[in-house]
C-alpha cells in the first residue's frame, strides 16, 4: 500500500507538471511573445568618471560630443559598449556581443517580438535596466534607465541601439509600446549604432521618455512592460525589390 500511494502521488505530481507546462505554452503561443524580466542595476559610471564627467555637463546644458574614441588608436577596435559600467575594454564590432554576455552577465532574447519586463521601478536614480534582443540576424541593445535630467523630476528614458555600424542601423525599424488599463502608448524609430554614445541618445530626447505619473499609468506592482518589436525599414525593403 505503501509502495502504491507513493507511485500514485508520483503520477498525479506528473500529470500536475504536465498541465502547468501545457498551460504556460498555450498562454505564450497566443501572445507570440516571450517575456524578459529585467532587474535594475544602479549604474557604476556615475562614480567620478570620464563618463561622469561628461553627464555633469550635460545637466549644466553643455552637450559635448561623445569622447568614447579618444582613446583608441586602431580605427577597428571600438570601447566597451555597454551604459552600465565605465569599462576600458576595447575589441572588434563583431565580439561585443561575447564581450556583453560573459564579461557583463547581460541576457539576450531571442524571437521577432518580446515583453521586456523592468521591475523595482520606484528606485532611486540612476537606475539602468538592460537586454540584448536578437533578431533578423542581428543583435540589439535595449536600453531603460531613470535618471533626473531636472533635478527632482526622475525620468525615464528607453533606447534601442544595434550592435553594428551607424549604416547597419539605418535598415531597421524597431517600436516600443506600452499597453495597458485601456491605454496604450508607441514609440517608433531607427535605431541608433552603439558605436554613438547613449548618453547623447537620451541627453537629445531621441528615444521613449516618459515622467513618472505616466510612467505610474503603465506600470503594475512597481514592474513596465514594454513590448519591442523590430522590423527592417521600408525604404530598405524597396530598394532590395528594385
Amino acid at each position: 500500500m505503501l509502495f502504491f500511494t507513493q507511485c500514485f502521488g508520483a503520477v498525479l505530481d506528473l500529470i500536475h507538471l504536465r498541465f502547468q507546462h501545457y498551460k504556460a505554452k498555450r498562454v505564450f503561443s497566443a501572445a507570440g511573445q516571450l517575456v524578459c524580466v529585467v532587474n535594475p542595476t544602479h549604474s557604476l559610471k556615475y562614480a567620478p568618471t570620464r563618463c561622469a564627467a561628461a553627464q555633469t555637463s550635460v545637466e549644466q546644458g553643455i552637450l559635448p560630443p561623445c569622447h568614447h574614441h579618444e582613446a583608441v588608436h586602431d580605427p577597428q577596435l571600438v570601447p566597451c559598449t555597454c551604459p552600465l559600467f565605465s569599462c576600458p575594454w576595447k575589441g572588434h564590432l563583431e565580439v561585443v556581443v561575447s564581450h556583453l554576455r560573459q564579461t557583463h552577465r547581460i541576457n539576450i532574447l531571442q524571437g521577432a517580438e518580446i515583453v521586456f519586463l523592468a521591475t523595482d521601478m520606484h528606485l532611486p536614480a540612476p537606475t539602468d535596466w538592460i537586454i540584448m534582443h536578437s533578431c533578423l540576424g542581428h543583435q540589439f541593445l535595449l536600453v531603460l534607465r531613470k535618471q533626473e535630467k531636472y533635478e527632482g523630476h526622475p525620468q525615464f528614458f528607453a533606447t534601442m541601439m544595434l550592435i553594428g555600424t551607424p549604416t547597419q542601423a539605418d535598415n531597421f525599424t524597431y517600436r516600443l509600446e506600452l499597453n495597458r488599463n485601456q491605454r496604450r502608448l508607441k514609440w517608433e524609430a531607427t535605431p541608433r549604432s552603439v558605436l554613438e554614445c547613449v548618453d547623447s541618445v537620451i541627453s537629445d530626447g531621441d528615444c521613449l521618455v516618459l515622467n513618472t505619473s505616466l510612467a505610474q499609468l503603465f506600470s503594475d506592482n512597481g514592474s513596465l512592460a514594454i513590448g519591442i518589436a523590430i522590423t527592417t525599414s521600408k525604404v530598405h525593403n524597396a530598394e532590395a525589390e528594385m
